[in-house]
């Protein structure tokens, strides 16, 4: 079954936009030197549901070869990016979804921590965190992305949304963050955009406040 939260937007889309967000990267334990491989934008709709065909994501090439190491995401080698685009020739892209909009993410903080630093000029109107959702609603244990997933049973709704897709990449993770914003905000009873941004929004540098829109009817309203 697929749980989603009323959005009826009142004023024009550029309001409140929400746009999920996964990226795979070469790993934490490169420190300052990690390089982005993979990045999902995925918008919100009105209802709350993954805007797949208005989604943007790209492998990416890190002008280096890419280690060999269990934490890479599964299907991205040397081989799979080859072809694919250095990060400065789709900044464009990046900016398009990302500027203005609330960014969502499972510890979004990391996610963010590593786009902002490889795109400084990027400004969302703020960071949307579900792990701080699940911790709130559920506890310290068991928040995992996939574990959530598994317990909400939204396998079936993230298959139908990206069928080719699989966990640990970057489009598959995007839309199941997506889906568990809605599934958690409808436990919780957040009902209004204000209140998920309430629960769930987190700080930091390069973010603005947002708080021009938090009186605003627009998403969740």
């Amino acid at each position: 079954m697929l749980f989603v939260i009323d959005l009826r937007i009142r004023l024009k889309e550029h309001v409140v936009r929400v746009v999920a967000i996964d990226l795979e990267g070469t790993g934490a334990q490169d420190g300052e030197h990690e390089d982005l491989l993979e990045i999902a934008l995925v918008p919100l709709h009105a209802d709350g549901t993954p805007g797949v065909t208005q989604a943007w994501s790209s492998l990416l090439h890190p002008q280096r070869p890419i280690p060999h190491k269990p934490w890479i995401s599964p299907g991205i080698t040397d081989a799979a990016v080859r072809n694919a685009p250095f990060l400065e020739q789709v900044s464009g892209d990046i900016r398009r979804l990302v500027d203005g909009a609330h960014l969502v993410g499972h510890n979004v903080r990391v996610d963010w921590g590593l786009l902002s630093r490889k795109v400084p000029e990027l400004r969302p109107a703020g960071l949307l965190d579900t792990l701080r959702l699940a911790r709130t609603h559920r506890g310290n244990s068991g928040n995992s992305l996939n574990a959530l997933v598994d317990h909400y049973g939204l396998g079936a709704s993230i298959v139908a949304h990206v069928p080719n897709g699989r966990p640990h990449r970057a489009l598959w993770d995007a839309v199941a963050c997506a889906l568990l914003l809605a599934r958690l905000a409808a436990d919780m009873g957040l009902d209004s955009f204000k209140r998920v941004r309430h629960a769930a929004a987190i700080t930091a540098p390069g973010v603005t406040s947002g708080s021009a829109v938090m009186d605003q009817p627009g998403l969740f309203d």
